[in-house]
This record gives structure tokens, C-alpha cells and sequence, in this order.
């Protein structure tokens, strides 16, 4: 019989203890009405940004929640997924004891935020077709393990992984387990956001660096369970969205139609550009993919990445991840970026 999770055993002791800073608009929210704010030092003449933002952007998370389906509490806004995942670390892992688990070949930043945060990252490889390894990383677990990281659709691999291993993983795993959907509205795969009530130790990222297509405003979104979101909103930077910010997406993700619009064009062109490298001599394997780009074994990636490196089109060499020796991937671009590509590729 499986330990039943509790979110208590894993949260360390000095955030348990932590009294969180009080900003200004933590104490008061304005109601809508004209008042007079001498409250926050702020410089008082209007500029549009002269203010501090909200800390909670709330009229954010009113529109993200009623499209996505989950509550306002069940949801945390940061400078981007890189933030909220950091924040993550510092709640739940304590320094020089702790350890998590990742999945390569996979994210980067998920082993460089183990090393900045003192936690041991213990790695255990994706299967051959990209997988998770599932008794693996359950042997791996130990007492101190509080995170495990799936990346699903995965990057750079593109492919999602199946749902009863990642469901195996939740049930006997008794930390919390990171689902990083940064590429989810590339994938006809259900979001796992559906499973937040039935899995206590779920969080799930997203962004709206993809698919909304806003990477210059780092914006990044957390959803889990209240208990959870309530221990990230104690050690977040009280104003970690700024107000540009929070604007610029607001004004987005309210415009569905041209973000469904263009990530349905994204699909069409991958499907064209898997057709044009599974046509090359030089392509020897196309992985399938989830997500708004293409992973391909060639015959020599740093020939290849060189070759078109010199005719101004610069792709990721992936080669150095464990399991992608001599693999190139290329993001889906425009229709005339995407002809451009094909026609340097048929001349290689």
C-alpha cells in the first residue's frame, strides 16, 4: 500500500516558518473607485506605469482560469516558467540535502536550477524510445527525493510520453511531481490540468512563450493545489510581474482566435517539414513530434549545423544530450522562413 502524500512532510522547515513581506497592495486593493494613494512611496504623476503592478495579477488569472478550467487559488504567475521553477526548488528543497530527479535527454535549466539551489539531481535516462523509465526512477527515490521533472511533450526529443507511466509515477512517488507543458497546445495529448484535484502532488507549468507567442515578456504559469500555490505565494517577489507585462498578455490571451489561428499554421507547416527531411539523403531518422519543432538524426550534425549556419539559418545542435548523438532541431518557422529552409536543406 502507497504512503498518502503530504504536502507538510516536504515543505522545508524555514518556509513553514516564514512570515511573508507585506506590500502595500497586499494591505489594500483598489475597488475600482478614485482614490488617493500615499500608501507605497510611489512617484505620483501618471505615466501608465508609476504604480506597482499587482503583486497577484488578478484580472490575468480571472481569464486565464475561465479558459483553462481551474481556479484562481489553484494558479501562480512568474518572470517567466524559469522563475516558477526556481521557486519551486527553494520551497520544497533544502539545500545540501536534498535531491530531485530529471529525465535526459531533456530541459536544461531543470539541472542548472539543482546546481544554483545546492540539490543533488539524480538523472535517469529516457528509454531508447524516449520514455520514461519508470521502475528506474522509482528506484532512485529516496527519502530525500522531493521532486521528479517530466517535460511532456518533451524538449528536445518533441514527443509526449504516455500517460499510464507518468499516472504510475504520481501514485507511488510521494513528492511532487513537476508535468512541464511549455508545449502543450502543440499536442493533440490532454493537459494534465484536469488532474489536479485527483493528484495532490501534481504541478504543471505552461507559458506563454510558445504557442501565444510572447517569449519577450517572460510570462510563466503555475497550477496546483491551494496548499501548494499558498507556500509559493510566501516566497515570491512580491511585484515579480511587472505591469507591461501582465498588460501585453492580458491583451493576448483574450485575442483565442489568432493564437488557435496561428498554432494551427504551425501544425501545418511542421507536417510540411517533416515531409522535406524525411525526403534528404542525409536525414537518417525523424522523430515524431508534439510540439512546434522537429528533432532529426543526421548523417553529421556539426557538418550540417555548419553548412547552414553559413547560409544565414541557424538551428539547435543537439548532439551533445545524451541519447541525440547527430541530431539537429529545427523549430517550425514561418511558411516563408519553413521554403527557405527546405530549399538551402535539398542543396546540402
Amino acid at each position: 500500500m502507497t504512503k498518502a502524500f503530504n504536502i507538510n512532510s516536504i515543505v522545508r522547515e524555514s518556509v513553514k516558518a516564514l512570515k511573508p513581506y507585506s506590500s502595500a497592495r497586499d494591505e489594500y486593493v483598489s475597488d475600482g473607485s478614485e482614490m488617493i494613494f500615499l500608501d507605497a512611496n510611489e512617484n505620483p504623476f501618471e505615466n501608465g506605469v508609476n504604480r506597482y503592478p499587482d503583486p497577484y495579477q488578478r484580472s490575468l488569472k480571472a481569464v486565464l482560469a475561465e479558459q483553462k478550467g481551474v481556479s484562481e487559488s489553484n494558479m501562480l504567475l512568474g518572470n517567466g516558467s524559469d522563475e516558477v521553477l526556481d521557486l519551486i526548488y527553494r520551497a520544497f528543497c533544502e539545500p545540501n540535502q536534498d535531491n530531485i530527479i530529471t529525465l535526459p535527454p531533456t530541459y536544461g535549466m531543470y539541472k542548472v536550477l539543482a546546481g544554483i539551489n545546492a540539490v543533488e539531481n539524480r538523472e535517469v535516462l529516457l528509454t531508447v524510445d524516449f520514455e520514461p523509465d519508470v521502475p528506474a526512477i522509482l528506484d532512485k527515490v529516496d527519502e530525500k527525493t522531493k521532486l521528479v521533472f517530466i517535460c511532456s511533450p518533451n524538449n528536445p526529443t518533441g514527443n509526449s510520453f504516455k500517460k499510464e507511466s507518468i499516472e504510475k509515477l504520481l501514485v507511488y512517488f510521494k513528492g511532487l511531481m513537476v508535468i512541464d507543458e511549455a508545449y502543450i497546445d502543440f499536442s493533440e495529448k490532454e493537459s494534465w490540468l484536469n488532474q489536479l484535484e485527483k493528484y495532490p502532488n501534481l504541478i504543471v507549468t505552461q507559458t506563454l512563450s510558445k504557442a501565444y507567442g510572447l517569449a519577450g515578456i517572460r510570462l510563466g504559469i503555475c497550477y496546483a493545489s491551494e496548499e501548494i500555490i499558498s507556500i509559493l505565494n510566501k516566497i515570491k517577489p512580491p511585484y515579480n510581474v511587472n505591469q507591461l507585462t501582465q498588460q501585453k498578455a492580458l491583451q493576448r490571451i483574450l485575442n483565442e482566435d489568432a493564437v488557435q489561428q496561428e498554432v494551427i499554421q504551425i501544425l501545418e507547416e511542421r507536417t510540411n517539414l517533416e515531409q522535406a527531411l524525411q525526403s534528404l539523403e542525409f536525414v537518417e531518422k525523424l522523430y515524431p513530434s508534439d510540439a512546434n519543432f522537429v528533432l532529426a538524426k543526421v548523417d553529421n550534425a556539426d557538418k550540417r549545423y555548419q553548412q547552414l549556419l553559413e547560409k544565414q539559418v541557424v538551428v539547435r545542435n543537439r548532439s551533445t544530450q545524451p541519447l541525440c548523438e547527430n541530431t539537429l532541431r529545427f523549430t517550425v518557422g514561418t511558411p516563408t522562413e519553413n521554403k527557405t529552409l527546405i530549399a538551402i536543406l535539398k542543396k546540402l
